[in-house]
């Protein structure tokens, strides 16, 4: 039998208990529809569809808000030759949720690759950029001379969100060097300036020498035209591009000088001409591609922070790139290429590669509010 004790207690517990049980509802309604702190999807799994390997990402806003996330799809193997589609997957709710895989070229047997899209604001038009080569033609060929063909360069355009595209339209004699061999766009994205110039960061190989250079594309006549802007090297070749507030470009590439720092150079002529090239001591990479786009907090950098491809991190600059104190760990494990976006609701988008045993088993967004990134209490 209870005792009026016994019994007191228990209906204390129990009103004590309802409350948290209510607490904890109000919480979660609260919280219902908030922007994530932190949450991660895969877009593509290596494997799934008509794949073996999918690589190279690069993650787009519309103007209109559209999401659009673009890699490489590789037929029957992870090498960077042979079989390669270029595809894309939309998104309609920030991030949340993805269409159906999109092939955007397809040459057969041929590669078509590195994506590199930028969106021109005067027109809501979406550029992609891209290269091309035999299927059967080696990088290492291609750097040797040895190849049938070579690395060409191509664009086409989506006036309806991405949702089709033109045929791509060659543009190589206008932006590539008789000299040069190997030649890539971004990998990741362009941008327009608050002139209305679209840059797009591009890396070349000079024949016979095999030196590693970077180099800007850029137009002037919201993508109709385009011309070749300066050129920096050696000892680089992947690179991002942004504007700093003042005008000036900041251009951001993979090194090969052995110590393992990213490369940095700028411009005040619009991609034009560069100053001298200098590594970031804060900037600590495994030769690797990065990204380096510009965002209501400040400028956003990703990659690989490691000596080896592993533990995604992004860093925030409050101070047009000359210091990163904030970073964040997005992937400790293996991982690779990725690409910054600003997406709705005020979130960051990072898609990248990453695994558990290999960089490449696929390719996800990592979706993060800003207060995430700084380590402020506000969601």
């Amino acid at each position: 039998m209870s005792t009026p004790f016994t019994c007191a207690r228990r209906t204390r517990y129990t009103g004590i208990l309802l409350v948290l049980v209510a607490v904890s509802l109000a919480s979660a309604t609260s919280a219902k529809g908030a922007v994530p702190r932190l949450e991660q999807q895969v877009v593509f799994r290596s494997g799934e569809g008509d794949y073996h390997t999918y690589r190279i990402p690069a993650l787009i806003v519309t103007s209109k808000g559209t999401v659009l996330a673009f890699c490489e799809g590789r037929k029957k193997g992870r090498g960077d030759a042979g079989n390669i589609d270029v595809l894309l997957k939309r998104s309609t709710d920030g991030g949340k949720t993805w269409g159906r895989t999109q092939v955007v070229w397809d040459d057969g047997e041929n590669t078509c690759g590195n994506p590199c899209p930028v969106v021109d604001a005067k027109t809501g038009t979406i550029w992609l950029l891209l290269t091309h080569n035999l299927g059967a033609d080696t990088e290492a060929q291609i750097l040797a001379g040895k190849s049938k063909g070579t690395r060409t360069v191509w664009i086409t355009r989506s006036t309806d969100e991405g949702a089709t595209w033109a045929k791509p339209v060659e543009i190589t004699r206008a932006v590539k060097k008789p000299n040069w061999t190997w030649y890539a766009t971004g990998p990741g994205v362009g941008i327009q300036t608050k002139s209305g110039r679209l840059v797009i960061p591009c890396d070349n190989y000079v024949a016979g020498t095999r030196a590693r250079q970077a180099h800007v594309i850029y137009s002037d006549d919201s993508g109709q035209t385009w011309k070749l802007g300066g050129v920096v090297g050696p000892d680089c070749n992947e690179s991002q591009v942004v504007e700093r507030s003042d005008g000036t470009l900041l251009f951001n590439m993979r090194s090969y000088r052995g110590t393992n720092r990213r490369l940095v150079t700028t411009s005040k002529d619009g991609g034009e001409t560069w100053s001298q090239l200098e590594e970031d001591p804060a900037l600590i990479e495994p030769v690797c591609q990065a990204s380096l786009i510009r965002s209501p907090a400040g400028l956003l950098f990703s990659n690989p922070a490691s000596k080896k491809r592993e533990r995604m991190t992004v860093r925030l600059s409050r101070d047009e790139g000359k210091t990163w104190p904030v970073s964040r760990v997005l992937h400790a494990g293996p991982a690779a290429y990725s690409c910054l976006a600003v997406l709705s609701e005020g979130t960051f988008g990072c898609l990248h590669e990453q695994g558990e045993k290999s960089p490449y088993e696929t390719i996800t967004l990592t979706r993060f509010s800003p207060s995430w990134l700084t380590g402020e209490k506000k969601p």
